[in-house]
């Protein structure tokens, strides 16, 4: 009887003290994620201040722009040769930005430039000399505005599968010359220089706090027109050093299909 006794105090502390580890074990699993979730969100708030400079700042993954500076000097913007798509740029920028569905587009083939200049202003919101950027991702270009109208166009490369461009409404939010470039998958740092994957510039518009994508050069102009990039809007280096100089931190981006 004894013996019977002393066996279930046994099992009764050794119940007793397994839910008291049980407990410790939960308690400490609770304090470390609320460790780690104020952590992450202290680096999210610090790096989400920083990119939205010209200044020197280093963010990270995706085709991104790290630790370079902007001089004081700019490039004049090179001259538009006429493009017959810029006649139908302008429906674009009305659907981007959710216009009403009576409202009527210019086609293509049509020219109605006082009626494509209201429904713009309409489509918009915005003053007349705002400059916006509109990139088309099935044309393979962006186009520039102001004063309503286009006043450059360039091809692009765009993201390839897996890698899609994001689309949608952004603003400029970080430029840099002679951008560093950190390779998304392998980590990879490439410095600024005549081979480098960023090329001479960099205009970033989108970030998740760690990640940027923008317009930058490229040396490999072979490519422009394909989708091969990261998200990135690849350029010739030529052609982002103007549109460097047309833009600015704020400066409205639609992208769209």
């Amino acid at each position: 009887m004894a013996r019977n006794e002393s066996v279930a105090r046994m099992v009764m502390l050794l119940c007793f003290g397994t839910a008291i580890l049980s407990l410790a074990v939960h308690w400490q699993i609770k304090a470390t994620q609320g460790r780690l979730e104020q952590a992450t969100s202290s680096v999210l708030r610090q790096n989400s201040t920083r990119t939205y400079s010209k200044g020197s700042s280093t963010v990270g993954l995706g085709e991104t722009a790290l630790g370079a500076s902007v001089p004081s000097s700019r490039l004049k913007p090179a001259a538009v040769k006429p493009d017959p798509k810029l006649e139908t740029v302008s429906k674009y920028v009305a659907s981007a930005t959710d216009a009403p569905k009576k409202m009527r587009l210019v086609t293509p083939g049509q020219r109605q430039n006082q009626e494509a200049e209201d429904q713009l202003k309409l489509s918009t919101g915005m003053a007349s000399d705002q400059t916006q950027v509109v990139v088309v991702l099935s044309d393979r270009r962006v186009y520039v505005y102001r004063h309503n109208e286009v006043i450059a166009s360039y091809p692009i490369a765009v993201g390839k599968k897996g890698w899609e461009t994001p689309t949608g409404t952004f603003e400029v939010m970080h430029m840099q010359h002679h951008p560093i470039w950190r390779h998304p998958i392998t980590g990879k740092v490439f410095e600024a220089g005549t081979d480098s994957p960023l090329g001479d510039r960099w205009v970033g518009f989108w970030s998740d706090g760690r990640n940027e994508i923008g317009f930058h050069g490229t040396p490999d102009i072979d490519l422009i027109g394909a989708a091969v990039s990261h998200g990135c809007l690849r350029m010739r280096n030529a052609d982002v050093r103007s549109l460097y100089d047309q833009v600015s931190l704020g400066t409205p981006v639609l992208v769209r299909d």
